[in-house]
């Protein structure tokens, strides 16, 4: 299994919004992809003490060949939509993750 982690932190004055737009429109899209067999989001328990919350979106693969796939074929127009619609209002990094058996 691999884990395709994004950890964004997100302005506390859209937050709310981001959440709900994160759940009902981006990860449906990302999961309609094919590339992805789950999905979770995780708010960290910690305060910034800056106005702003951080989350963390993952999505499961069967292989890195999936999300490759996923990063070269979908991934530049949901992360662009994502970037214009919080605009200066988010941090985004990503991580891939392997699973040790």
């Amino acid at each position: 299994m691999v884990l395709y982690n994004v950890t964004v932190n997100i302005e506390s004055v859209v937050e709310d919004e981001w959440l709900h737009w994160i759940k009902s429109i981006h990860i449906p899209k990302v999961m309609a992809t094919g590339m992805f067999v789950e999905s979770k989001i995780f708010k960290l328990l910690h305060d910034e003490g800056d106005g702003s919350a951080t989350y963390s979106v993952q999505f499961f693969a069967a292989s890195v060949k999936q999300v490759n796939e996923y990063l070269e074929t979908y991934a530049p127009a949901l992360v662009q939509a994502h970037m214009e619609r919080y605009k200066n209002k988010h941090v985004a990094f990503r991580t891939l993750m392997e699973q040790v058996d």
